[in-house]
């Protein structure tokens, strides 16, 4: 017995061998990123960095400089609060089309399905014509309810709904005096979930790493986000590409930890919705 484990483990080798060379290879970019971030702009352009610098500092006094830390919370505030309403508003509204029948709910349907196929550079006039006769201009708030409807979260959240809620769990629930809210909250929500965290996690993502909206929408520096603020250390008479790597390296942070906590999260809510009963 104890020569057959060893030689099942003995055939794994090879196959852990090339994961590992694998995920080195996924994980070059980062690396240099980071160790392109403890030089001088000018040493960039001598090669590859494969250890690190001695200028960390100094690109963190520039980042400083231009205030990241105010972007850094305006990113957090931004795509905290555009994931979370997110959430909200797709999952009643995914739900809704999933177990509600009712006039027009195909037409609708398809609404959505064709929405998603319009990019968004299209619609991009009329929504900020919109946003400026609104008042929102130059403020956080389009980046957050306007996004919140989207598209595809409504799909997603309607296509795991269908298969994952059985119709016999809701009707038990209205024959117990149960109401509508009720039940998508304390039922429905429940059974939802790996769906709605996934849906979080790709929406913070999204927003976090949203730059073309941001840019056209706020003009002033205190507002600006991540992305944004990190563009303020390219001008036309000097860009410092080292303090850019260095403030994108901050800025991937976050993204890293998360999916390092909830990457099993994340591909078991993409499985589930793939799946059907």
């Amino acid at each position: 017995m104890r020569s057959l484990s060893l030689r099942g483990a003995a055939r794994k080798i090879p196959l852990l061998v090339i994961m590992i060379f694998i995920s080195l290879i996924a994980l070059m970019p980062f690396w240099f990123m980071i160790m392109m971030g403890t030089y001088k702009t000018n040493a960039l352009y001598t090669g590859l960095k494969l250890v690190p610098g001695n200028y960390t500092q100094g690109n963190l006094r520039t980042l400083r400089q231009i205030r990241i830390d105010r972007f850094y919370f305006n990113s957090i505030f931004v795509s905290l609060s555009c994931s979370v309403l997110t959430v909200a508003v797709c999952s009643m509204c995914g739900y809704a089309l999933s177990k509600y029948r009712f006039k027009g709910r195909n037409a609708m349907i398809t609404t959505v399905m064709l929405t998603m196929m319009v990019p968004t550079q299209l619609s991009l006039v009329g929504f900020v014509m919109e946003i400026n006769k609104i008042g929102w201009l130059n403020t956080h708030i389009p980046l957050i309810i306007p996004p919140a409807a989207s598209a595809f979260g409504v799909f997603w959240i309607r296509q795991y709904a269908k298969n994952s809620i059985p119709d016999s769990v809701v009707e038990s629930a209205r024959l117990d005096g149960c109401g509508e809210f009720r039940i998508f909250l304390l039922i429905a929500f429940p059974f939802m979930g790996p769906a709605c965290f996934t849906l979080l996690m790709l929406s913070f993502l999204w927003s976090w790493n949203s730059f073309f909206i941001p840019m056209i929408i706020l003009s002033s520096l205190r507002l600006y986000t991540i992305p944004l603020g990190i563009r303020q250390l390219a001008t036309q008479f000097r860009t410092d590409l080292a303090a850019q790597v260095l403030g994108m390296t901050i800025a991937t942070i976050p993204m890293l930890i998360m999916f390092a906590i909830f990457s099993k999260n994340l591909i078991s809510g993409l499985a589930s919705a793939a799946v059907k009963e």
